[in-house]
């Protein structure tokens, strides 16, 4: 019989008289590990939280190299290890001073722009902006669909200020930040909204075939008063894929474990493995894959897509193989019960972490903010027989940025010719060829020792969550 858990009802208002009694206490040291900076965050627990800690680290592109998490009950307490992209500790005083009042501020209500200013260094946008309108576009994906998007935005007066874009399993999902004319603020009115979405969905629409389905959907955040929408983008761009339904056919390595799957371990098993399985209560799902910056982010945010609440859990990596453990139950209390229930979580983890997985030839774009900037960049690209397969660019005032990943129209790799023309062909101040960028992305060393043994990540959590507890609540 299928066990059914209730939960007591928490008023709103006594949850958050909570949480301005117990705020987050954000400590950063640098004494404890000789290679990494721990974060460490004690805070009243709440539904969420655990991404939205992950969240303001991954916008720093900062690396996770383990995580010890633990949840249960009315208190949350986790540790982060991390690094800059370098592998250095991080020693700027004025980072180490936002990541604290970014931590504790995300249950509050945001990030703020005073916040930023005194970092000394560059976040990028990952918000939705209250000067800008913004567009979420869905659909099948084609050679050439970015470019066509950007032309028709430039034709009718639209500048883009930010846009990100993921295409995954013949699908693609963009977030596309949008003003009136160069400089010209948001896009307010409401006859100028359907005209931009009328156009946007013939564009998506021209070459569909029959059956197939799109959607455009605008979210628009409001100049004044509280964040109405405010969303973040790379969450919304994983809830988009995950409503197209890009996780269907996501397998992963039908060998799981790591002592039978022998090529993951010596780093030449390219597929995801996923296992679940009933512990003590809880749900228990073991993740390895090839380690990549923002795979804990990914992970986290699919888990919380599928309204699941993460208990506990411990995240790191063995040379370039990632391995995370998670000890989780649905919202409502239950854990998975049916083959039904574990298959989609699966197929749901393996497409939210090969989304971001890059691939093709990256090229990276800097120079002046123009009007019809990204109608360009796309369209040289359509124009030498390339196919972009996930872009970024993004504006901070005169300044614009952007990179772009590339293969051939059919998707695989790219001559060294096609992108030196499209380097060439640029009419912009700078632009660099990064090179053939393959799935094998890794964010830790490969000279870790590959003949320990492979101690269950799940025991070393136990083993450890006594005197992780002690510790934190020492801070």
């Amino acid at each position: 019989m299928m066990e059914i858990a209730y939960q007591p009802r928490i008023d709103s208002e006594i949850e958050s008289l909570v949480e301005r009694i117990n705020p987050p206490r954000v400590c950063v040291d640098n004494d404890s590990d000789p290679q990494c900076t721990l974060v460490k965050v004690d805070s009243a627990n709440k539904y969420g939280i655990l991404l939205d800690m992950v969240q303001v680290l991954a916008d720093l592109d900062l690396v996770i190299s383990k995580s010890y998490i633990s949840s249960d009950g009315e208190w949350f307490m986790d540790v982060f290890h991390v690094t800059d992209q370098l592998g250095n500790k991080l020693t700027d005083r004025s980072l180490i001073l936002y990541i604290q009042q970014a931590i504790c501020s995300s249950r509050t209500g945001g990030i703020t722009k005073e916040m930023q200013s005194n970092l000394k260094r560059e976040v990028q946008q990952r918000h939705v902006s209250t000067e800008h309108t913004a567009y979420e576009i869905t659909g099948i994906d084609r050679p050439g669909l970015l470019s066509e998007i950007s032309a028709v935005l430039s034709d009718i007066g639209c500048h883009v200020t930010a846009a990100v874009a993921w295409t995954h399993h013949e699908r693609a999902a963009m977030v596309i930040y949008l003003e009136d004319g160069f400089n010209g603020g948001p896009i307010i009115g409401p006859v100028r909204k359907a005209q931009v979405k009328d156009h946007l969905l013939t564009v998506v629409e021209a070459h569909h075939r029959v059956g197939d389905e799109s959607r455009v959907v605008v979210s628009v955040v409001e100049a004044k008063g509280a964040p109405v929408g405010w969303a973040h983008t790379e969450r919304r761009l994983h809830e988009l894929m995950y409503a197209e339904g890009d996780y269907e056919n996501c397998f992963g390595c039908d060998c799981f474990s790591g002592d039978r799957c022998d090529a993951l371990w010596r780093g030449r098993c390219e597929r995801i493995h996923v296992a679940i399985e009933a512990c003590n209560g809880y749900s228990m799902v073991t993740v390895k894959c090839r380690d990549r910056p923002k795979l804990l982010f990914d992970t986290v945010c699919a888990l919380k897509e599928l309204q699941f609440v993460v208990f506990h859990a411990v995240a790191g990596a063995r040379g370039s193989t990632a391995e995370q453990e998670y000890f989780i139950r649905k919202k409502n209390g239950c854990t998975l019960e049916t083959e039904g229930q574990r298959e989609r979580l699966r197929h749901c983890l393996v497409a939210a972490i090969s989304r971001r997985t890059s691939r093709g030839s990256k090229f990276e774009v800097r120079t002046n903010n123009k009007m019809g900037l990204l109608s360009d960049v796309t369209r040289v690209v359509r124009e030498n027989g390339l196919s972009i397969t996930r872009a970024e660019m993004s504006t901070q005032g005169d300044i614009a940025v952007g990179s772009f990943y590339v293969t051939d129209v059919n998707g695989g790799e790219t001559e060294s010719k096609a992108v030196e023309a499209v380097v060439r062909d640029l009419d912009v101040s700078a632009v660099k060829a990064v090179g053939m960028v393959s799935s094998r992305l890794s964010s830790s060393s490969d000279t870790v020792e590959q003949d320990k043994a492979k101690l269950s990540i799940g025991r070393l959590f136990w083993s450890k969550l006594e005197r992780l507890s002690t510790s934190i609540r020492s801070l």
